[in-house]
């Protein structure tokens, strides 16, 4: 009989979640990022330790995906703290800008793992943040055809 008419035994088949994308830049982390970092390397640990049956196949083949990427960051990280009396903006910093309708935001820049637009966190190599760095308080820069002026810097 040919192999195209049997049923293939799948209990032996592994699971692919894919691999997640480590990134090409650097990984600039901040303290909190480092942390992050930690907690979710412990997190893919107690994942993997939960995981010992057959059924449980997808949550090992998640946590293990997992580990390799944290491992990965954690290996690469480099921890970034600006100096608390930069008068540009820098890596690890809150910068308060104001647009030309007057409407102002807050974003701290960190590392791309830590990032969090709805908690107003960017990623250092967002287009955002590579527009800010080096400018100083009352400088200006365009983004997506807005003005916007730096109106503070502070170190988080």
């Amino acid at each position: 009989m040919s192999r195209a008419f049997t049923k293939e035994d799948d209990s032996n088949a592994s699971i692919d979640v894919g691999e997640r994308p480590v990134s090409s830049h650097r990984n600039l982390v901040t303290p909190n990022g480092l942390a992050m970092i930690e907690a979710e390397l412990a997190a893919a640990h107690d994942a993997l330790a939960k995981g010992n049956s057959e059924a449980d196949r997808e949550l090992i083949a998640r946590a293990s995906r997992d580990l390799r990427y944290w491992k990965a960051r954690r290996e690469t990280a480099e921890l970034s703290q600006p100096d608390p009396h930069s008068d540009v903006v820098r890596f690890g910093m809150t910068v308060e800008i104001v647009d030309e309708d007057d409407r102002s935001q807050s974003w701290a820049i960190v590392g791309e793992d830590e990032a969090d637009a709805a908690q107003g966190k960017i990623s250092h190599v967002s287009p955002l943040a590579v527009q800010m760095f080096g400018k100083a308080v009352g400088e200006s820069f365009v983004l997506n055809e807005r003005e916007w002026e730096i109106l503070s810097l502070s170190v988080r």
